[in-house]
């Protein structure tokens, strides 16, 4: 048994929350989707035996875009995996997936692309929200996305927003959860995303040294909420009947 981890870009991976999910003795079967599939490079899986949970990283494409086979088998094998009953939890393209596996509706911003480390405030909803326990009512959170989440799945709370984007984390039903940040991220990940992100002129960053000195300035913050975020959901959303006995 396994936590399913779908992989959508090489330099996209879990991160902090793999750190945390393999010290709480949790075993992951990584899907690298950006690779051809085959025998030795198996991608969505054809049904959930053997799956404990899901996890959807990000990426940088959109929903809806072509060339993608994986895509659509994704979103189809959350949408049953929800329907299961199963612990999901999205993470930027991920969380977008999701909302579009459950019928929600995802589209590009009107206020166009968020990058950059960026405010995300609470919303009375997730004031009590287990999963966001101990973390700050407004925190640091990193972005890099151009579409957004337009109108969530039926039957989900919104925990958290920020000025341009209106849905920032969520829970569909019991067990699925949704987050469009990514908290996942170390320094190195988001330097280097930030030198090489082709959003950043859109969202209206024209200098990446002064965004990069920006998120040195505030990364302790952002990294001790992330890592309280991710032992949260690794404590209680993640199942713990088979985690793995050293």
């Amino acid at each position: 048994m396994a936590i399913i981890v779908f992989q959508h870009a090489p330099t996209e991976g879990l991160g902090r929350l793999g750190a945390s999910l393999r010290d709480h003795g949790q075993k992951t079967d990584v899907r690298a989707l950006w690779r051809p599939q085959g025998p030795k490079n198996p991608h969505v899986p054809q049904d959930l035996d053997d799956v404990d949970a899901v996890i959807s990283l990000g990426g940088p494409m959109n929903v809806g875009d072509s060339g993608h086979s994986w895509m659509q088998p994704e979103i189809d094998f959350l949408r049953r995996a929800h329907e299961r009953k199963l612990p999901i939890v999205g993470i930027c393209l991920g969380a977008q997936l999701i909302a579009k596996a459950l019928g929600g509706e995802v589209g590009f911003m009107d206020a166009g692309p968020e990058v950059g480390l960026r405010p995300v405030k609470t919303l009375p909803p997730g004031h009590t929200e287990t999963v966001l326990a101990g973390i700050a009512w407004t925190s640091w959170q990193f972005h890099t996305h151009a579409q957004e989440i337009k109108s969530p799945p039926p039957g989900t709370t919104i925990f958290q927003s920020s000025d341009k984007c209106k849905v920032q984390s969520f829970r569909t039903g019991l067990r699925t959860f949704g987050f469009q940040y990514h908290f996942e991220c170390d320094l190195p990940m988001i330097e280097s995303w930030l030198k090489t992100d082709t959003l950043c002129s859109a969202a209206g960053i024209s200098d990446t040294s002064a965004e990069i000195a920006h998120v040195r300035t505030n990364y302790a913050d952002y990294a001790r909420l992330s890592d309280r975020l991710c032992v949260n959901l690794v404590e209680y959303v993640f199942p713990v009947s088979r985690r793995i006995v050293a």
